[in-house]
């Protein structure tokens, strides 16, 4: 095996030392009150906020990536994990892995088993705003809110968006930059905006 050079060493270190904060970050998600499975691994710091009477899980293994270097694509931003409202879940299965993702709940989000998300994907289960009045807007993200729900072994792409109300099969691919606004079955692709579905039998085409 041929030696590895400075810069690559440098970099395995650096590595090294942030998933050493990982524990770090860990902490302060319970502080916050985030429930943490077993071998959960954050690599830098995720934005976290967990509204009073909510609940959010991370389940066992659980990636969340929030560090410039720690996606391919680079991570513009960190991870954000937020429940908005009391009695929301947002809910991670084990060995989710995310990478700059934000994940908003305010009523209901559920991520399942060994699904990953992209750099900059979005999943939301609320508009955030309601009109009101004349000119105005309201700020309860409860109001028209729909529950998400994402399947088994689901790939969601680099900037994709979920819209609230919809729900992913399991085995279903969501390609990058795609806006779904309507459910995807078991198995099927979503690609485009708005997204189009169509069956999938093996590997996504690589200009997903």
């Amino acid at each position: 095996m041929p030696s590895r050079s400075w810069p690559q060493k440098l970099g395995i270190l650096l590595n090294g030392g942030r998933e050493l904060l990982s524990g770090l970050w860990a902490g302060e998600a319970r502080f916050k009150g985030c429930s943490v499975g077993s071998g959960v691994i954050f690599v830098g710091r995720p934005l976290i906020s967990v509204a009073r009477g909510s609940k959010m899980i991370l389940s066992e293994r659980v990636r969340i990536c929030s560090n410039l270097r720690s996606n391919p694509l680079g991570c513009f931003q960190p991870s954000v994990l937020r429940t908005l409202c009391p009695g929301a879940e947002l809910v991670l299965g084990p060995d989710v892995g995310i990478s700059g993702a934000v994940i908003c709940a305010a009523i209901a989000i559920r991520v399942g088993e060994g699904t990953i998300m992209g750099s900059g994907a979005m999943l939301m289960d609320t508009d955030f705003h309601q009109p009101h009045g004349q000119w105005g807007w309201d700020n309860n993200p409860a109001c028209g809110a729909k529950p998400v729900s994402v399947g088994r072994g689901v790939f969601i792409g680099a900037r994709a968006i979920v819209l609230k109300g919809v729900t992913i099969g399991d085995r279903a691919v969501v390609g990058a930059g795609a806006v779904v606004t309507r459910d995807v079955p078991d198995g099927h692709l979503a690609f485009g905006n708005p997204a189009q579905l169509r069956p999938w039998k093996g590997p996504p085409p690589a200009a997903l």
